[in-house]
């Protein structure tokens, strides 16, 4: 049996139109997507520093949100410009001494390389040998041809995050000068108080895990910088061509590094590596061995319990939404994941409580029904 449809010519236009008119709106998404990330970090920052720059200009005479948001950028631009002379000079020695002894490690590759030689030789393995090289001279060739290509890609990308740091600094200044007029014009948009004062708690507890997750993620980051600082340390006694002072640059590049989930910790990890490679290989592995053990323990037990207790969110929805934001948006999709996760949290809590509040209002109002006794039925008597 064969039914028909019948769609007016109106109903069908419309529909079309609603299609396009979303297929547009993911493309202007997808065209504006730097911009939307560029000011989703301003407004992470801004509400990471917002609680401090309040703090600030209320000490201040005239109590000015600027002058408060001028002083927050100094303190951070010191910090950064501290860590930055007190890592840099220990990296170029570190690199200066590796480069003298240069010479002696040529000795030592040629003197293994004439042990290897030996083994080929020994278990006929020159043909693989050959093979390997090959294909170790093509991927060069390959690499050396498109180096012009790729320098000018790379110089343009440097320059590109430069200006964005730029705009995203600039964007989270003007944030935090503005936010508070911003919020006043919002809440004096609501005709209804009790809704208006429903909102405002609700983003009150938003803004508490923004800034709950910062405080957590400096803590992790503080811990996992003052391990490695302290091994480092302990390493420089056991061995002498460590020196002692390379644990306050270890510390620092772990601090800043670690700030980024998941990858940010590998990357000071393999820094601060190779740095102890260039003094002692035997150093550089017991190295290696403490921060695996140590990158399982934090990953799985410090920086979840540690952030679930500021963001009131299990260990299991941490690691979730970090891995989620990871591999959506990358770097910035993991620094920014644990927050947005517990902020949908919140809204889905307040939605399943008003939810569960609406259905309870109907059977609170409805009388108690009072069943009367049945009345027995009357014997009859016999005539």
């Amino acid at each position: 049996m064969k039914t028909r449809i019948d769609i007016d010519t109106q109903t069908f236009v419309r529909f079309w139109l609603v299609v396009i008119g979303f297929g547009l709106a993911l493309y202007a998404l997808h065209l504006a997507s730097v911009a939307l990330i560029i000011l989703g970090v301003s407004l992470f920052l801004a509400l990471a520093l917002s609680r401090p720059v309040a703090r600030i200009s209320k000490l201040l005479p005239g109590k000015s949100r600027v002058g408060a948001t001028a002083l927050a950028y100094v303190a951070v631009l010191a910090v950064l410009g501290a860590v930055f002379f007190l890592v840099i000079p220990p990296l170029i020695q570190q690199t200066a001494e590796f480069v003298s002894n240069i010479p002696a490690v040529v000795d030592n590759l040629l003197l293994q390389w004439e042990a290897l030689r030996q083994v080929v030789e020994q278990y006929n393995l020159q043909p693989q040998v050959d093979a390997a090289l090959a294909s170790i001279q093509a991927s060069a060739s390959s690499w050396a041809g498109n180096v012009g290509e790729n320098l000018i890609t790379g110089i343009g990308s440097f320059f590109s995050f430069i200006a964005a740091s730029i705009l995203v600094l600039v964007l989270t200044f003007l944030m935090l000068v503005e936010g508070p007029w911003w919020m006043e014009r919002l809440w004096g948009l609501y005709t209804e108080r009790k809704k208006m004062e429903d909102h405002k708690r609700i983003v009150g507890r938003i803004y508490n895990v923004f800034t709950g997750y910062v405080t957590g993620q400096l803590t992790v980051s503080a811990i996992g910088a003052t391990a490695a600082g302290l091994v480092v340390f302990l390493l420089s006694l056991l061995f002498a061509e460590i020196p002692a002072a390379l644990a306050f640059p270890t510390a620092a590049i772990t601090f800043v590094l670690s700030l980024i989930p998941m990858f940010g910790a590998t990357i000071g990890g393999v820094i601060i590596t190779t740095l102890l490679a260039f003094n002692s290989i035997p150093a550089a592995v017991i190295y290696v061995v403490f921060f695996i053990i140590y990158q399982q323990v934090e990953n799985n037990f410090i920086s979840p319990n540690i952030q679930a207790k500021r963001i009131e969110l299990s260990a299991l929805a941490v690691l979730a939404a970090v891995t989620v934001g990871l591999y959506m948006f990358g770097v910035v999709g993991g620094i920014i994941a644990i927050p947005i996760a517990g902020s949908l949290r919140i809204l889905m809590d307040e939605y399943l409580t008003k939810a569960k509040s609406r259905r309870e209002e109907p059977v609170a109002a409805l009388p108690e029904r009072i069943e009367k006794p049945k009345s027995k039925p009357k014997n009859k008597t016999a005539a």
